[in-house]
């Protein structure tokens, strides 16, 4: 989707050694093991509502998933750190494995504090679940340890992903943005409601107000991924299309398997037709880079979201909106997937201090 490559990778600095396939891809497995156990967490309260105790099977995978994480960060900092860690030597670390190592402390005070706050105040329950301050720390801490594979790679010199580089940046992008869509279930419009409830007119407080919202913000949370890889290599042939996928079909199965699976369905396919339309079609296109990627963001969410809606009638006989809502939201979120690309590519690195 993009023919020009911008280099926005961290130089490695000088004394610290570069990072070793083995080391990324033992930090993709822990990362992986840490965001599943989350996965795991989400599908038994999603089914079992009255599950009331911290001491749960799906908790001991999530937790021993911060150890793994931990421990493997530990590990790849063996080589780099001059004997005792001190505050200066920890900066002196690239980015990669500095933020990695600040969603670590992120999920320990996290971790810790959970386990403290459910034994004084229960389990969290519905919305409590999304607002709970040791919920937002677990989150981050897991977004910043699950792109630490992706940023790792991301110091070298390559120009262009293969095929074990385009994996490695696949999962470890999967597993970074899963924990943001489950933690946004309370605004999404990848979970369990896809559909305007009919009500006309719409109250301004109301479900399909909040839908709408997850629209919109579900439009950001899909692009802003393919724009940051897409500015430090090539998007391999493929990856949008399983991305997309692969958070449709998880977030339907976590929280909406007992349903009809059209939605889900329709939206991979609709990723999947339009990553093929625009291979074929970018090469005729004489735009710039960046006119490129502003199309990819008005074209493709209101396209992808119109399938679904038009699905969605066919399947139930209406889209739960008026036409007013539905060319409104379609305009909506083609107006902020034009808005994420300018954005995300806008964003530039800081100059470092003479």
């Amino acid at each position: 989707m993009v023919t020009t490559v911008e280099n926005q990778t961290e130089p490695v600095r000088s004394g610290v050694a570069p990072f070793s396939a083995r080391e990324r891809w033992v930090l993709v497995v822990a990362s992986a093991w840490l965001v599943i156990g989350l996965q795991l967490d989400a599908y038994a309260h999603a089914t079992t509502p009255e599950l009331e105790t911290f001491w749960t099977p799906w908790h001991g995978v999530l937790y021993s998933g911060i150890a793994a994480s931990g421990f493997t960060l530990l590990w790849i900092m063996r080589s780099r750190l001059p004997g005792i860690p001190t505050y200066r030597s920890v900066l002196a670390l690239p980015n990669a494995l500095r933020l990695p190592l600040a969603g670590m402390a992120f999920l320990l005070v996290g971790g810790g504090v959970d386990t403290l706050w459910h034994n004084i105040w229960g389990i969290e329950r519905d919305m409590e679940i999304f607002v709970s301050p040791s919920h937002e720390f677990i989150i981050l801490g897991m977004v910043l340890v699950a792109m630490g594979p992706a940023l790792m790679l991301a110091t070298g010199p390559e120009r262009t992903l293969g095929a074990g580089g385009a994996l490695l940046v696949g999962i470890s992008t999967l597993f970074t943005v899963l924990p943001v869509h489950i933690y946004s279930l309370h605004a999404t419009a990848i979970g369990f409601r896809h559909l305007g409830s009919d009500l006309d007119p719409i109250p301004v407080f109301s479900p399909d107000a909040q839908l709408i919202h997850g629209y919109i913000f579900s439009t950001i949370l899909l692009l802003v991924p393919f724009i940051v890889i897409g500015r430090r290599w090539p998007l391999p042939i493929g990856l949008p299309s399983v991305l997309v996928s692969l958070v449709a079909v998880f977030m339907h199965l976590m929280f909406d398997s007992q349903r009809a699976w059209w939605p889900a369905l329709t939206l991979a396919a609709a990723a999947i037709a339009l990553e093929v339309v625009l291979r074929v079609a970018i090469p005729f296109v004489r735009l710039s880079a960046n006119a490129r990627w502003i199309l990819f963001g008005l074209l493709t969410p209101p396209a992808a979201w119109g399938a679904v809606l038009l699905v969605g009638k066919i399947q139930t006989g209406t889209t739960g909106f008026n036409i007013h809502v539905v060319t409104g939201l379609l305009t909506m979120t083609a107006l902020t997937g034009a808005g994420t690309v300018l954005v995300a590519r806008s964003v530039q690195h800081l100059p470092k201090p003479e």
